[in-house]
């Protein structure tokens, strides 16, 4: 087991998205069944898991239900986010689950400590995710699963095309990583899994799809509050990248998208399931 090394680099890239009500609305309906499905049929009763950027909990929840003999961290670097996890995890009737603050590069628990290490939409936001990933296989036993997915904002597609969804992605893959973050980690996975030694891997990709009056209207509206509100859009403005105007005429493109009948948007994911050794 790699030894753990105390010259800690506390920088970090800036997490666009904050904690906004539009944030935590897209958080607070992720489940396990649609965001981690490449792990679940490597879990066992008894496993011990860590959940690293746990946010509200949702997917938290749905792990500590699947190993009624194990136990559940999910860990956060929000203080105030693990109250509505703590409360999600009440309203489920979960009792082997507890959340933490924490911080990914620098993990205050012994080596070999989990049997399960999953981070779900993490490592794109990190200035180092090949730290984070070397600090996830230390507090995993030997013969444990360090398990990531994340998004590859690039690969995102959509139908019919409106003009200012382009300006969106656009938009977004600047600010993202004028923030020190990679908006297409899930692409780029593998090459920091292997970096972080990490050499028994399994490489998959999974995908979400909003399509339909229900699924379209949601997403359409969570995409055009979250462009509008801060932090991202004060990063975006600050940043030269755009300005009040801009965001707005973007706003206003996923509105437009979300009123067509025949409306279609795919998420790509990058997912690796690493066996540590």
């Amino acid at each position: 087991m790699p030894e753990r090394h105390d010259e800690r680099n506390t920088a970090s890239a800036v997490y666009i998205h904050g904690h906004h009500e539009s944030v935590l609305r897209s958080h607070g309906r992720r489940r396990a069944a649609d965001s981690a499905a490449y792990l679940l049929p490597s879990l066992e009763p008894h496993h011990r898991i860590l959940d690293i950027g746990c946010g509200p909990g949702s997917i938290t929840a749905d792990l500590a239900a699947l190993v009624p003999h194990g136990r559940v961290t999910g860990l956060d670097a929000a203080p105030d986010v693990l109250a509505t996890a703590r409360a999600t995890a009440r309203e489920r009737g979960v009792s082997n689950a507890d959340f933490t603050v924490g911080d990914v590069r620098a993990l205050d628990f012994p080596d070999g400590s989990f049997d399960v290490v999953h981070a779900h939409q993490v490592l794109q936001y990190l200035d180092d995710p090949v730290a984070a990933l070397r600090e996830m296989r230390r507090v995993c036993r030997p013969g444990g699963i360090v398990a990531v997915r994340d998004v590859v904002y690039t690969a995102m597609t959509w139908y019919p095309r409106v003009p200012g969804l382009d300006d969106w992605q656009r938009l977004y893959v600047d600010v993202a990583r004028a923030g020190g973050g990679e908006p297409d980690a899930g692409s780029r996975l593998l090459a920091w899994a292997r970096r972080a030694g990490l050499t028994d891997v399994t490489a998959t990709a999974g995908a979400w799809c909003w399509t339909g009056a229900e699924q379209r209207a949601w997403w359409s509206g969570l995409w055009a509050d979250r462009t509008r509100s801060d932090p991202y859009a004060r990063h975006a403005i600050e940043g030269g990248h755009t300005d009040r105007a801009g965001l707005e005429t973007i706003a206003a493109a996923w509105h437009e998208w979300g009123r067509h009948e025949d409306a279609w948007f795919s998420v790509l994911h990058g997912e690796l399931l690493c066996q540590v050794n």
